[in-house]
């Protein structure tokens, strides 16, 4: 992994220098020699108004927001170096840094792959690509390019796999009225998460599939997808718990057990509506992990350069059933219920594309819910009554 790593840096310093080159000749126009640099990124502060439960915007970040105006969660930059390497070849790396599991910003390559398009409408990649487990999850980082300062928690929350090594094949054909496309993809995980600080969980090595079909018509986009997962090491609970629960309550181990992700989306967009919703279930072999169900819808008007909007999303969760009987049962019982989920979320906010490529955004969130809903959270959730307020201000661009 490290030997990828290296050359995928090695890569970028490469293309780099090339456009470097590029600029010290005068050339204005890089991508008609077949290369093309570009970045995007995010500035955003937010706070709540809550000091126990901690506002993240995915699992994949170890603390969040409280009543302090913070930047971390959502400020971001990432760079991109696309390079043509024939009339149907490409290779893409990106380089982001982000608040990551360590509680660092240091840079990680997040995509470094080469795409052949055998033909109009067969296409294979193969290297490090970013996670489609549901729509719109491959360009969540990518602030501009997302309506909301960011994609609703309580839905792209528990998505804690952002990229993987493997490959993917596209294809697409005319359906009808409209257009047929399909993907199927598989690979391995390289990435880490937080667990409970100082703890983290190494799923380096797991084991990712799946695919969608997407049908385009007129200003409709519909998506059915599914991915697995196949854990590749156990949830360090045994470090947390002081004793080696996973041999005393079989039911929680996780190492070779599945996560399956299911999902459907549809995206309407015309004028100067636009409206996205989509369904979710999570469900996991272990007993560790509470099954899980979630959606949400949002709706925007443009008026102009201002682009407000109102959302709502909820999620819910239920527990598995422990068949050990003994004296470690509740304690395992205690730690698979920090995994539950039962809220929901109003969100208002507006768009203000204020020049080419910059947009400022302001949103509200209201978190309305049991106090027993933890999962999608980090801090004392102990102390957290169920609701909680959170204002975001974000200035997102791309060049």
């Amino acid at each position: 992994m490290k030997t990828m790593r290296n050359r995928c840096l090695g890569v970028f310093i490469f293309l780099l220098g090339s456009s470097l080159c590029h600029a010290e000749t005068g050339n204005t126009a890089p991508a008609s020699d077949g290369f093309l640099l570009k970045g995007f990124g995010t500035f955003g502060v937010a706070r709540s108004d809550s000091n126990s439960a901690e506002y993240v915007r995915d699992l994949s970040q170890p603390k969040g927001l409280t009543k302090s105006w913070s930047s971390k969660i959502d400020t971001l930059f990432g760079v991109q170096a696309n390079l043509k390497l024939g009339a149907q070849s490409e290779g893409v790396v990106q380089l982001i840094s982000r608040y990551r599991y360590d509680g660092s910003y240091r840079p990680e390559v997040s995509w470094a792959f080469l795409r052949h398009d055998f033909t109009p409408d067969f296409q294979v990649r193969i290297g490090r690509l970013g996670t489609e487990f549901y729509m719109l999850a491959d360009s969540r980082l990518v602030g501009y390019s997302n309506l909301t300062v960011r994609p609703p928690p309580d839905f792209y929350g528990p998505l804690v796999f952002s990229y993987f090594d493997g490959f993917d094949t596209g294809w697409s054909t005319d359906l009808g009225a409209g257009l047929l496309r399909a993907k199927f993809y598989a690979g391995i995980s390289p990435e880490s998460s937080p667990f409970v600080s100082p703890i983290t969980w190494n799923l380096n090595g797991s084991r990712l599939i799946g695919g969608h079909l997407d049908y385009f018509l007129g200003p409709w986009q519909l998506r059915i997808a599914s991915a697995d997962v196949k854990f590749n090491s156990e949830l360090p609970i045994d470090a947390l718990a002081n004793l080696p629960l996973t041999t005393l309550v079989p039911e929680t181990r996780v190492k070779n057990t599945h996560a399956r992700f299911d999902s459907v989306g549809v995206v309407f967009d015309k004028g100067p509506l636009q409206v996205q919703g989509m369904l979710g279930r999570i469900r996991y072999d272990s007993v560790a992990y509470e099954d899980s169900r979630a959606g949400f819808v949002i709706a925007s008007y443009r008026l102009g350069q201002f682009s407000p909007y109102l959302g709502y999303s909820k999620t819910r969760s239920s527990p598995g059933t422990f068949t050990t009987v003994g004296p470690f049962t509740g304690l395992a019982q205690t730690l698979a219920s920090a995994t539950h989920t039962n809220h929901h979320t109003i969100t208002v906010g507006s768009r203000w594309d204020v020049y080419q490529n910059v947009a400022l955004k302001i949103q509200f969130d209201a978190i309305r819910g049991k106090p027993d809903s933890a999962f999608t959270f980090r801090g004392d959730i102990v102390q957290w009554d169920g609701s909680m307020n959170v204002m975001s201000l974000a200035l997102d661009f791309a060049f």
